[in-house]
């Protein structure tokens, strides 16, 4: 091979591999970033009645949280013990935690699934004020942490102690499950629901002081509604630098909001295809019971006729059984009635036997 075609194929390789790392960064910040959004809203809405199952916030909050314990992780086991979840690494990870709750997870008898177990865990950790806890306990394991998980995921990163530090605040709030339900049902895969998070009024945190979060206020009040859904244009006697800084920071708005679209789509995209192969299965499974079907009415057809010629046609057997039955029933008339007991031979010579 000419050596520019093989600087050619290397050059190509480095391109794929930088965008996948490029893309892997993406999800790991939008994931952390609707985590923190997904928090916020669960702060507002506790009132001073608990959580439960039924709560929206909740149900995506569990999600977004399910997607960042699997995210990157290294999901085929060995031979033996088959596929595996993120209840695998905080199982094994959060063994030293005291007092923990993981041996009652393991002990319950209608919890079978690693994953069932894994969201029956952040139930309990939630309703115990401790999830925090359990996953820097966890990151503290690097060892089995690298174990579980490849390079670029969450928990190998810094993103994994902003993490701990964003879930502290859900202390403040009581949590009631039931961890018996279709909840815990570990057949089905996490969906996060984005669009509560691409409201603009969420995205605070991009913003660097007072002024511009009370501009943004003003600009998305309902007293005076713009044209423009972002940050209105600033006045003209204000510097250079400050209308840069706003341009930025409403740049990184839009560009947040961009990457919360892409893994919609990308989400919508998985599940299209997942449900395309679901289909797949289940046609090929009903063509496969079809055709047991109709071969079992032919030989249910073939039974029913041959059981019609039986009865419409007796066989010899029973036949010969009938004949030696009545020439049986004729010898004991003859005896009883004290006449000679006749037999026939094959010259038709009729010999009487006299009764004595």
């Amino acid at each position: 091979m000419e050596p520019g075609c093989v600087q050619a194929a290397m050059a190509m390789g480095d391109v794929s591999k930088k965008a996948s790392a490029r893309n892997v960064a993406v999800e790991r910040k939008n994931l952390i970033t609707v985590c923190r959004f997904s928090v916020k809203t669960l702060l507002e809405k506790y009132t001073a009645e608990p959580i439960d199952d039924s709560s929206e916030e909740f149900i995506n909050f569990a999600a977004i949280l399910e997607h960042i314990l699997s995210h990157r992780f290294k999901g085929s086991g060995s031979w033996f013990d088959g596929q595996r979840c993120y209840w695998d690494y905080i199982r094994l990870a959060c063994a030293k935690v005291p007092n923990s709750c993981i041996s009652s997870i393991e002990s319950m008898e209608n919890i079978s699934t690693s994953r069932a177990k894994g969201r029956a865990w952040m139930r309990v950790a939630l309703m115990e004020k401790r999830l925090s806890e359990y996953i820097a306990t966890a990151l503290r394991d690097s060892r089995t942490t690298r174990r579980f998980y490849a390079e670029g995921a969450i928990m190998l990163r810094e993103e994994a102690t902003v993490l701990t530090g964003m879930l502290i605040g859900l202390g403040a709030i009581d949590f009631s499950f039931c961890l018996k339900g279709e909840a815990l049902d570990g057949k089905s895969s996490a969906v996060i629901d984005y669009t509560p998070y691409l409201k603009f009024t969420q995205s605070y945190d991009y913003l660097s002081d007072d002024e511009d979060r009370q501009s943004v206020d003003s600009s998305t009040s309902d007293d005076s509604v713009p044209e423009h859904p972002y940050i209105p244009l600033v006045a003209e006697e204000e510097s250079w630098s400050t209308k840069c800084r706003k341009m930025e920071q409403r740049f990184k708005i839009v560009n947040a909001q961009k990457g919360y679209l892409e893994e919609l789509v990308r989400l919508r995209e998985s599940q299209l295809k997942n449900t395309e192969m679901e289909n797949k299965r289940l046609k090929a499974r009903l063509e496969e019971l079809q055709g047991q079907s109709q071969q079992e009415k032919k030989d249910l057809e073939a039974i029913v006729l041959e059981l019609q010629d039986q009865r419409s046609f007796p066989s010899t057997e029973l036949l010969s059984v009938e004949i030696s039955l009545d020439s049986d029933s004729q010898r004991i008339e003859g005896k009883q009635n004290g006449g000679a007991w006749c037999t026939g031979d094959k010259s038709h010579t009729v010999h009487c036997l006299p009764h004595f």
